[in-house]
């Protein structure tokens, strides 16, 4: 019955979302902005959920645990199929160290302030508040691409410049997911050597659900066929890793990329298969996760500006840097950093899966702080990114 309830609720908030009134950037700029990245399904969530309207008791959301897995493990087959190993054997090591730059620049002006922080506010161990804050700066490190897609596809910037962006911004996926597995081999069981099982664990599952579905999809030519087997085995891998307790996202990610891999030729109908479902999955995994946020959490409201702030200064400083490593193999924007500032959704399913499976005050706090902060960080990515697009202006104008 819950269920049904938050499918009817997400097709409502779909109708609204998709309204013309709402997405016009003249009269609402910023709800506009929140409901294209569809961010605005969080803000929903937050204010159906109990920490506010109580719509959605605790209760419903244990029982929807499976559903928010099943979105988790999507997420991550559908990232794991981006990991295409021809793609990546052709980028120059320079794509990589700048990915790594402004990645890891992010990380370590979040992580390391925010320790302390962390200690200060919870009073956990110094282990658990590592753990914590490590998640905090693996959100921090992630960037998306969306406002440079949107941008060389509206001609308000170079198509080559656009693309250069998009891909450090996939790339940095993989400092995110990393530091996810860092912190639940921490903080997900008694000890550390249990926590490294766990993780094995969930890759492994991931692992053998990718080969059996390339195995199933070898033969397939029926589109109808095999997006039913497509679907079956995300179910699969989402359901084994909830009914096992491990990690739902890594399972997913090490999945997609065993199909990517192994798949051969039906990779790319596999992956046009899954793609159809990628937007409604998104939209009803923010607005669960939106659910989990804590209104009233003073702690988190402290945080929050420091969080903001220090990405803010980590992404520009990353990005400058980024731009040196890079020079020789990719064509980048002036002022790279204000274009790496909006955050994305891998972020929140960062947090949300470290929520479930580490329940508690400081996983709360985590949670509560990064998803706030991905809405804060996309509005301001809104006008962090016309700085990008106004520099060549202003270039252009001072040569007339």
């Amino acid at each position: 019955m819950q269920a049904l309830l938050v499918f009817l609720a997400i097709a409502a908030l779909s109708l609204l979302a998709s309204s013309r009134t709402l997405l016009d950037p003249s009269r609402l700029p910023g709800v506009a902005q929140l409901a294209a990245s569809g961010l605005i399904f969080l803000v929903f969530g937050a204010l159906l959920g109990p920490g506010l309207a109580g719509v959605l008791t605790e209760a419903d959301l244990q029982g929807l645990r499976p559903v928010v897995s099943l979105g988790l493990g999507t997420a991550g087959v559908i990232l794991g199929l981006n990991l295409e190993p021809r793609l990546l054997r052709l980028l120059p090591r320079p794509v990589f160290s700048a990915a790594l730059a402004h990645a890891g620049v992010a990380f370590l002006f979040v992580a390391v302030p925010l320790t302390g922080a962390l200690l200060f506010t919870t009073g956990v161990s110094l282990r658990l508040a590592m753990g914590g804050a490590a998640l905090l700066g693996a959100a921090a490190s992630l960037s998306s691409g969306h406002f440079a897609v949107l941008g060389y596809r509206s001609g308000r910037m170079e198509r080559s410049r656009g693309l250069a962006v998009a891909l450090l911004t996939m790339l940095d996926d993989g400092v995110g997911l990393g530091v996810l597995a860092l912190a639940l081999v921490l903080g997900a069981a008694a000890s550390p050597a249990e926590g490294v099982g766990l993780v094995c664990l969930a890759l492994l599952l991931g692992i053998l659900c990718g080969g059996l579905i390339a195995f199933l999809t070898y033969a397939l030519k029926d589109p109808a066929e095999l997006t039913a087997v497509m679907l079956g085995g995300v179910a699969l891998v989402s359901g084994a890793a909830a009914y096992l307790r491990v990690s739902s996202l890594l399972a997913g990610v090490a999945c997609g990329a065993t199909l990517a891999l192994v798949g051969g030729r039906a990779v790319e109908q596999v992956a046009r298969a899954l793609g159809r479902f990628e937007r409604p999955t998104y939209l009803m995994l923010v607005f669960l996760a939106g659910c989990h946020l804590q209104a009233r959490d003073v702690e988190a409201w402290m945080l929050l500006p420091g969080y903001v702030a220090l990405r803010f200064l980590g992404k520009v400083l990353g990005g400058s840097l980024a731009q040196r490593f890079a020079a020789s193999a990719l064509k980048l924007p002036p002022k790279l950093g204000y274009a790496l500032i909006a955050q994305g959704g891998l972020a929140v399913c960062l947090v949300v899966q470290y929520l479930m499976l580490v329940p508690g005050e400081l996983s709360q706090h985590v949670f509560d702080v990064v998803a706030l902060g991905a809405v804060v960080n996309e509005v301001l990515a809104n006008r962090a990114f016309r700085q990008v697009l106004e520099t060549p202006r202003a270039a252009t104008g001072g040569t007339a």
